[in-house]
């Protein structure tokens, strides 16, 4: 039996968790064909999933049907968690993209289909809701083909049986040779395609099947599932070492820790060792909230551990390397406000489901005594809350929000960081260089063990990685930076870890605070790509207001659905386009509609304005310090950032 893990991904409101709904039914999963607005689908459990009518967390379902056994995994639609659909791509053999037929290509679809892309998951696409629509199947192609690639087919007249037998029309044959050249030699010779070859293709991303139906009516869904089991196939199991890719974090009713993975390479058994020194005491098999205990879970195959622990999204597990760094990150920051509740207990409770969203950062300042989220937008924030209420007990507040920037340098710098109060010493050197943009925070060591022992240089990457680590232009997270170790030194009487921990973060700062002083640190601010509809007669208003907003775009189109509306497409500063949505219903008198995605970080518009609006001293920031600490005459004595350079005891790579 062929095996496939099948993610499905959709804008919000397309239909996804209906369409995950409509194949368990039709493969006998599930008795009853449950509704979103009845709050009883199969895999949308979650209370807050049933009372928001959205899929929050990613879910898992088995079915089977003929020679296919499905893995289907559910993700999120709405934007504000898409960092958690990030996450699952990097697991998924194929993935379905579900588009309504109504609402058509929306701007996060595009940021699905970038992602998808991202990840080379090949793609089934579901146009949905063709009940509910005038729009034409022909016509729907060539939108999907427009804005998404020329090679979107129409599949749904490709009958397995008589794709065996050759007999499929010939124009459908020419559309999939058109994709690869050596394949169209093969249709100028034969007339026709092997399946084999279109399975090839379909893999290599190089066509996307399209199916169009109704998953509420359970309508030309069977053919979808037909095409999943015929046009797929199964990738080869991996030998050897194992190997496995975590993709999700959670955690049950019973306060129970899971780490979701998936197998790439060899085999899991119980009892195997999996992390360190942890050990895979149970491998469970997931169907919606129901599970089972398996005893091995060969490569390709999804499951669950309970009890693992310092796991994460993107983690790489025996010989498989860690993901990409994800490309959706948070852009807003919102102060809690843990009105009169144990703030410890507040912090222990967002770090609990930090644990399980790696994009939901979390810091605590022990100097203002103060905690800041970071979040994808508004609709995270109320279930965060509702989160907090529901599983903690805990009422909290949040603070208005402020735009998430971020800090980058230009060029490279040695930055050192000396701890040595009485009866304690380390000193660390680190090498700072810029990465591309996009490409956050990577860690790595090149140093001697001769120069330094492998258990402190164990401790400096540990403590690296174990805070964020903040700029010095107006304190903001550092990103688009490696860090890496290149001399340090400890004593073999004094040394303990914590020494290294100190001086590994005042050799960061430090090494910032050099390049702050030659003008070589950068601020970065967070953009959204948007998609911008009004009528005709409000298109100047709104290209006036976008160039105001220092934001860009493309040339006017007129929209492919209404006739009076003209589509804005292009790119604007997150600060400036906050409210704008608003500011848009009121002069379009409800009728525009503003899109926005987030598009990534790029270089501050107003970098003066922002610097002096936070007024963040680096000196000041005690948790943060850049200073160093030495020691004379039998006691510890602080030494300024500039003057650390002089009195290091082991001599610059490139000596100053």
């Amino acid at each position: 039996m062929k095996h496939i893990v099948t993610g499905i991904v959709a804008h919000v409101d397309a239909g996804k968790t209906t369409l995950s709904e409509a194949l368990l039914y039709q493969t006998g999963e599930v008795r009853h064909f449950g509704r979103v607005d009845d709050q009883n689908t199969f895999l949308d459990p979650e209370e807050l999933e049933k009372k928001r009518g959205i899929t929050i967390f990613s879910h898992q379902a088995c079915l089977t049907t003929n020679d296919l056994a499905l893995t289907l995994l559910d993700t999120p639609g709405h934007v504000d968690f898409a960092a958690q659909t990030e996450q699952v791509l990097s697991v998924l053999d194929y993935a379905v993209l579900v588009i309504s037929a109504n609402s058509g290509i929306q701007g996060y679809t595009l940021t699905l289909w970038r992602l998808l892309e991202r990840y080379h998951v090949p793609v089934f696409i579901f146009v949905n809701k063709m009940d509910s629509t005038q729009k034409k199947r022909q016509d729907l192609v060539q939108q999907l083909q427009a804005n998404l690639s020329a090679a979107c087919l129409d599949f749904g007249n490709a009958i397995p049986k008589l794709a065996e037998n050759n007999q499929l029309a010939d124009d459908f044959y020419e559309s999939v040779a058109l994709s690869d050249d050596e394949i169209l030699n093969q249709f100028l010779d034969t007339g026709h395609v092997k399946p084999a070859a279109i399975r090839d293709l379909i893999s290599q991303r190089k066509i996307f099947p399209c199916y169009f139906g109704s998953a509420l009516k359970v309508d030309k869904t069977d053919e979808l599932l037909t095409g999943l089991e015929y046009w797929t196939q199964e990738k080869p199991m991996v030998s050897g070492d194992f190997g496995a890719r975590v993709f999700k974090v959670s955690h049950t009713e019973k306060k129970e820790r899971l780490t979701w993975l998936r197998v790439t390479s060899g085999a899991l058994h119980p009892k195997a060792i999996v992390l360190g020194e942890q050990k895979a005491n149970q491998l469970r098999v997931y169907n919606g909230t129901k599970y089972e205990v398996s005893k091995e879970i060969s490569s390709g195959e999804v499951c669950a551990i309970p009890g693992l622990k310092e796991t994460y999204p993107g983690q790489g597990l025996g010989i498989k390397e860690d993901a990409e760094a994800p490309q959706l990150t948070p852009v807003l920051n919102y102060a809690v406000d843990p009105k009169g509740q144990d703030i410890q207990v507040c912090l222990q409770a967002l770090r609990e489901l930090e644990d399980e969203d790696p994009q939901l950062h979390v810091t605590w300042s022990e100097q203002l005594q103060e905690i800041q989220v970071q979040l994808m937008g508004k609709i995270q924030l109320e279930i965060l809350a509702n989160l907090l209420a529901a599983r903690f007990g805990l009422e909290l507040a949040f603070d208005q929000g402020s735009i998430l920037y971020h800090e980058t340098i230009t060029t490279l710098v040695e930055g050192v960081g000396h701890f040595e109060p009485l009866r304690h010493y380390a000193e660390v050197h680190l090498l700072l260089e810029p990465t591309p943009r996009g490409s956050g925070l990577s860690f790595g060591s090149d140093c001697s063990l001769e120069v330094l022992a492998s258990n402190w240089q164990h401790q400096v990457l540990t403590n690296l990685h174990a805070k964020q680590h903040v700029g010095v232009l107006a304190g903001m997270p550092v990103t688009d930076m490696k860090i890496t170790l290149i001399s340090g030194k400890a004593s073999n009487v004094h040394t303990v870890g914590g020494d290294f921990r100190q001086a590994t973060w005042r050799a960061v700062r430090q090494g910032l605070m050099e390049l702050r002083q030659q003008g070589k640190c950068e601020l970065l601010e967070p953009w959204y790509q948007f998609n911008l509809q009004v009528g005709t007669r409000q298109v100047g208003r709104a290209m006036t207001d976008i160039e105001r907003m220092s934001g860009h775009f493309a040339t006017p189109e007129q929209s492919t659905s209404q006739s009076e509306t003209v589509v804005l497409t292009g790119e604007a500063p997150v600060s400036e386009m906050q409210g704008y949505a608003e500011e848009v219903r009121s002069y379009t008198h409800g009728k525009g509609q503003l899109e926005c995605i987030f598009a990534g970080y790029r270089p501050c518009h107003n970098t003066a304005a922002v610097i002096a609006e936070k007024s963040y001293d680096p000196v000041s920031d005690l948790d943060n310090t850049p200073d160093s600490v030495f020691c004379a005459y039998g006691a510890g004595y602080p030494v300024a950032w500039n003057e650390v350079p002089q009195m290091a005891h082991v001599s610059y790579r490139n000596q100053k």
